[in-house]
């Protein structure tokens, strides 16, 4: 096998154009799970549009036909998720603090651990065809670590029902509970996502930069008062028999 073959394909992909950063989940595998690869992926890329004087606007996307399908349930199974509940927080804190307006190009599905990447970014646009699950309950876990996103973002009654049920919930259900910021045909996606970012290009850095440092303020100091204590909780429900016999049936019928 020649280097060029043994080489492993990032599982995020960094572009600039026009002021804006994309930085884009690619990870067909497992429908770009929040893998240890992935997640790692995505803090490089977070960090140099941060430093980039090219980007004024960052887009989160992703490739194929789901945009996030939750955490890595064979990476959870096989090992303690201490580290990846810690991480799972990291993710959205980076997010949620980043200088630069955040924006999600939700082209599909997105599930569990998915949602607080979500959450976390300052807008977002979905096309009609994305669902949503928070499906943990159904495994014998809780929206624990991303919670810390989540709830801040949607309404008491909303949470309640979405989380409890772990049912399946459409694009505009989530617009109506506060989860994404509106919702396009799906051929709309792009000229939607292009259109909110050329807006938020006009804004001068230090506005852009204070302004959300302004909004999130709230959000990030309940995240930093409670990280510790939901990454515990996340971890110690992944670790239980019940979850691990649960995800081990839900990955038997995957296949």
């Amino acid at each position: 096998m020649s280097a060029e073959q043994s080489t492993p394909q990032p599982a995020v992909h960094y572009d600039v154009a026009d002021g804006v950063a994309t930085l884009t989940l690619d990870s067909p595998h497992n429908r770009n799970a929040l893998s240890r690869a992935l997640v790692t992926g995505l803090f490089e890329a977070l960090d140099r549009a941060a430093t980039d004087d090219a980007a004024t606007v960052v887009v989160i996307a992703a490739t194929g036909s789901v945009f996030c399908s939750g955490a890595d349930l064979t990476e959870a199974r096989a090992g303690s998720m201490e580290q990846g509940a810690r991480e799972m927080v990291r993710m959205q804190r980076a997010v949620l603090a980043h200088p630069k307006p955040v924006v999600c190009r939700l082209q599909g599905p997105v599930r569990a651990g998915g949602i607080g990447l979500v959450a976390a970014c300052d807008v977002v646009i979905a096309a009609e065809r994305a669902t949503f699950a928070l499906t943990e309950v159904k495994l014998g876990l809780a929206p624990a670590a991303i919670s810390l996103s989540v709830l801040p973002r949607m309404s008491p009654r909303a949470a309640s029902l979405a989380a409890l049920g772990g049912e399946v919930f459409t694009a505009a259900q989530a617009a109506a509970w506060d989860l994404v910021t509106s919702v396009v045909p799906d051929d709309g996606l792009d000229e939607e996502v292009a259109a909110v970012c050329a807006s938020l290009a006009t804004g001068a850095a230090q506005g852009l930069r204070e302004t959300k440092t302004l909004l999130n303020a709230d959000v990030l100091a309940r995240l930093d008062e409670r990280a510790e204590q939901m990454a515990a909780l996340s971890a110690r429900l992944f670790g239980s028999e019940e979850a691990k016999a649960a995800m081990t049936a839900f990955l038997s019928r995957k296949r």
